[in-house]
């Protein structure tokens, strides 16, 4: 393990990130914990490759694939902070192609909490649509939802990030990934990308996939659409597949760099002392649109506009704390009351939906900690 930091105090995170290095459930991993805008932890161990040939350390990336969605809320969050409606302003008055099939009134909040009705392609597709975001983006416009929009819910675990990020191109005129690298992650030396230049494609580890597929209860054809179809994703880990933006997937990163964006919710809208998110557009971000049966995860959800509530209680005891999931394990939280962020990262992946028990039981030894 290297040990980067462990402040006084927070002996049992390391011990228990060590014990999964050591027993062999993790590959490589990395950990981070942030408290009132300080480092108290951030670890990282293990190996990059499944060779075990190089060192998984400070410097490696990984793709935390759906823990993205939780920074481009924030990017998202500013950007509608511009527009005189906000969340509630109508999808199609931005992308007209969009209004067809009945969703020319579904707004912006209710297409990021998921209730749009567009979770996947129920009808074949080329999977290599989905690494050419604009083409897809206008593909999944052209789609009739599969369930009345603003009816009900259900976790668009891909096409969301293709529909936010044109959404975001279309209010700023930038792209998602752009914007984030340059008004956030450039200038304070954060280590995440959405849309990975070439050259650190080298800093970035082997992913050992799970060999089961998750447990979706039932299968309808919205969980079909999400998750099973041959053409419900593109090949993953390739470089295109890494350069390209896909806000819902494909953000890079060490457990450090998601643990700082995260932190961006511990502030109300303010970062470094600053207005980053108008006040009342922060608060409908953090604020559930439902909270009830979701029609693709096998679970009950909650999610403001874009980021996930803990009604499951996989981001700790406060029920207030808000985070993110990431298929595989990765995890990040923000829990305002204890001014706490918190990331994890690994290269082995499981597959647990939300909640893999080795972020839970380390978000839940920091804890312990306080």
């Amino acid at each position: 393990m290297m040990a980067s930091v462990v402040a006084p105090g927070f002996e049992r995170v390391a011990e228990r990130f060590a014990t999964r290095l050591e027993d062999g459930t993790e590959l490589g991993a990395g950990v981070a914990v942030r408290i009132g805008g300080e480092t108290v932890v951030d670890l990282t161990g293990g190996f990059a490759d499944r060779a075990r040939t190089r060192a998984f350390g400070a410097e490696t990336l990984v793709p935390v694939y759906s823990t993205t969605k939780g920074v481009a809320a924030l990017m998202m969050a500013q950007a509608v902070s511009d527009l005189p409606a906000g969340y509630e302003t109508p999808v199609a008055s931005l992308w007209p192609e969009f209004g067809v099939h009945g969703k020319d009134a579904v707004t912006i909040g209710e297409l990021l909490s998921h209730q749009a009705g567009l979770p996947g392609f129920a009808e074949p597709i080329d999977p290599a649509l989905w690494l050419d975001p604009p083409a897809c983006a206008a593909a999944l416009a052209q789609l009739k939802p599969m369930w009345p929009p603003g009816s009900a819910h259900g976790y668009h675990p891909t096409s969301w990030g293709y529909l936010a990020g044109e959404i975001f191109l279309r209010i700023t005129g930038h792209t998602l990934g752009t914007a984030l690298h340059a008004k956030i992650c450039a200038p304070r030396g954060i280590d995440f990308q959405i849309g990975l230049a070439p050259e650190h494609h080298a800093r970035c580890a082997e992913i050992l996939r799970p060999k089961a597929t998750a447990d979706l209860g039932e299968i309808t054809p919205a969980r079909r659409a999400a998750f099973l179809e041959r053409w419900s994703g593109s090949d993953r880990g390739g470089a295109v597949w890494r350069e390209i933006e896909i806000p819902s997937a494909n953000g890079h990163g060490t457990a450090l760099g998601v643990a700082r964006l995260y932190e961006h919710y511990l502030g109300g809208g303010r970062v470094d002392g600053a207005r980053f998110i108008a006040p009342e557009i922060f608060e409908r971000l953090v604020t559930p649109y439902y909270d009830s049966d979701d029609l693709v995860l096998p679970m009950r959800t909650a999610f403001g506009a874009g980021i996930m509530l803990n009604t499951h209680g996989a981001f700790g005891p406060n029920p207030d704390a808000l985070g993110h999931c990431g298929w595989g394990g990765s995890m990040a939280v923000a829990d305002a009351a204890c001014e706490l962020s918190f990331a994890y990262v690994m290269n082995r992946q499981s597959n647990i939906l939300v909640g893999d028990p080795r972020a839970v039981a380390l978000i839940e030894a920091v804890y312990e900690c306080l």
